[in-house]
């Protein structure tokens, strides 16, 4: 995604123009196949692009819709069949995050029971009806919800709790604030986890640099899209925390800081808190 703003929006850029990532997670396991950790935007999306985007988000975001960067696409590049991905984690139902669902159909959806409620019955308001695309995914019958308020605690978070038909290094961890429903997605890599926080924060500082820090524009968008601002940042608090504790070998990635996207997809380490 490239808005205007430069570094207002991305606290890097040098140019008049942003750069935010949209990236998803592919997990292989050992018995269940290939997992899913949200869809990015799907072939759908770039082929009728209106009216399954809203006007809005595509003027104010300006994604750069190209086939050969879905997630389908990508994973046929590295030799899959759609088939093969047999379960989708979503941390929530945003168009950014969701898009690609019906590039999958054969694929179980295990998301948040009240994220899915909201976004059938809860859309109300210029956001709501523009965040929550249903075109998307309104030929989705796969579904696996889970209730709020079941689960066992995890370095601060409480409700976690493992994924049905999944290895239990798979953990869906509830971050609302962003979403109603809004997840993290917790990894085992065996020698410590991956956290997709999803959009529980935007930028890498917000979480990792001594004191709170983040580009206005993208404070000023997480504030447009919050449902709940004392849930969100209550959130990101114990993400910091978790980020800064070195012991709980935890790394954690957001769905949009490039930064971030980079240093994982190359294996280097991601900045830490000094304290």
């Amino acid at each position: 995604m490239c808005p205007f703003g430069g570094r207002l929006m991305d606290g890097r850029s040098t140019g008049a123009v942003a750069t935010l990532v949209c990236h998803c997670l592919l997990v292989e396991t050992p018995q269940h196949g290939l997992v899913l950790v949200d869809t990015g935007l799907g072939l759908g999306d770039v082929e009728h692009t209106v009216p399954r985007l809203s006007a809005f988000y595509l003027r104010l975001l300006r994604p750069q819709l190209r086939i050969e960067q879905t997630a389908r696409r990508q994973i046929e590049a590295l030799g899959f069949a759609a088939a093969d991905v047999r379960h989708i984690v979503l941390t929530h139902l945003d168009f950014d995050h969701a898009g690609g669902l019906e590039d999958f159909p054969q694929a179980r959806v295990h998301v948040l029971g009240r994220e899915l409620d909201a976004a059938r019955r809860w859309r109300h308001g210029f956001v709501a009806r523009r965040r929550y695309r249903p075109d998307q995914w309104d030929e989705i019958t796969r579904w696996h919800g889970y209730t709020a308020g079941q689960g066992e605690r995890w370095f601060g978070f409480a409700c976690v709790r493992e994924l049905t038909g999944l290895p239990p290094e798979l953990l869906l961890v509830p971050l609302r604030g962003h979403t109603e429903g809004h997840s993290g997605v917790a990894i085992g890599t065996g020698d410590g986890w991956l956290l997709h926080a999803g959009d529980a924060y935007f930028h890498n500082d917000e979480i990792t640099a001594p004191h709170y820090r983040c580009p206005p524009g993208l404070r000023g968008y997480q504030r447009l899209m919050e449902i709940d601002r004392q849930a969100r940042l209550t959130n990101q608090h114990r993400l910091r925390r978790l980020a800064a504790d070195a012991s709980a070998r935890v790394r954690i990635i957001s769905g949009h800081d490039a930064l971030e996207f980079d240093a994982c997809a190359h294996g280097r380490a991601l900045p830490v808190v000094r304290r």
